[in-house]
């Protein structure tokens, strides 16, 4: 389970995306995002595929690395179009049955959310994937630190933000020592149909929750007795250096939108 999940995961390249500065990623990323929201259509959402596609080349990822990291969110991309199949009415009836119909536009739409949301995952995970999950706490804390005028607590949010990221390798690993477990007590987890692996499934929530908590609290005590205090101002040891290439990275937006915006309202 741990190898196949990579949502958090870093891997230690040598490529442009790895040397940007993750202040410069994590713009870039949420511009793109924006961009993807306005770009509702065929050709617009194709052009942004090309992108991300010339992203992975440029990361050095390997594409079907991603794809099978992603593989696990397939059962709700799948009930996302399902929903959109069945409950979004419009363009010429294909199928009906009882209460049920399927519609063109209901197909059509679907299948444009699935391509969002399957965008939205790929180049947030390319960010995680190329930038270490304490970079981008500092990239997070230095981008946010202005809302500390508005008495927003920006390192706490910052630390939270770390600590998350370093938590879900670590739960997807102890989720792994429930299932190898189990499988040695003569549970089934994979054979059966869906609906029988999913019942197999939730006894192992119970003991993962368990010690997700009991970490927490460990780390919490950990902290406290070391005196840690998030409202305190603190140097960091870590510095950011902003370059030309970080400023051209983050331009690059500006020629992808113009053309996803064209091709979503002119064209």
């Amino acid at each position: 389970m741990k190898d196949k999940l990579i949502i958090g995961r870093y891997l230690p390249l040598d490529s442009i995306i790895h040397r940007l500065d993750p202040r410069s990623k994590f713009l870039f990323v949420f511009l793109f995002i924006v961009v993807i929201f306005f770009s509702h259509d065929w050709l617009a959402y194709l052009w942004l595929g090309i992108v991300l596609y010339a992203l992975l080349k440029l990361s050095r990822i390997p594409l079907w690395f991603l794809l099978k990291g992603l593989l696990p969110l397939f059962f709700f991309l799948s009930l996302t179009f399902m929903m959109h199949m069945f409950l979004t009415k419009g363009g010429t009836r294909l199928v009906e049955w009882g209460i049920f119909s399927i519609d063109t536009y209901g197909l059509q739409e679907g299948t444009l959310i699935v391509l969002r949301l399957s965008y939205i995952m790929i180049i947030s995970t390319i960010l995680t994937l190329t930038t270490s999950p304490l970079d981008l706490t500092d990239a997070f804390d230095r981008l946010f630190k202005p809302l500390r005028y508005l008495k927003v607590p920006v390192s706490a949010l910052s630390m939270m933000m770390a600590i998350a990221l370093r938590f879900i390798p670590t739960l997807m690993e102890e989720l792994d020592k429930i299932m190898n477990a189990q499988k040695s007590r003569g549970a089934a987890l994979s054979s059966g149909s869906v609906m029988t692996r999913i019942k197999a499934f939730i006894p192992l929530f119970i003991p993962l929750f368990i010690s997700a908590f009991q970490r927490a609290e460990e780390l919490a005590i950990a902290m406290e007795v070391r005196g840690y205090d998030a409202n305190a101002q603190r140097t960091s040891y870590r510095r950011l250096e902003w370059l030309l290439r970080d400023t051209v990275a983050l331009l690059c937006i500006i020629p992808i939108a113009v053309v996803a915006l064209t091709i979503r309202y002119i064209i």
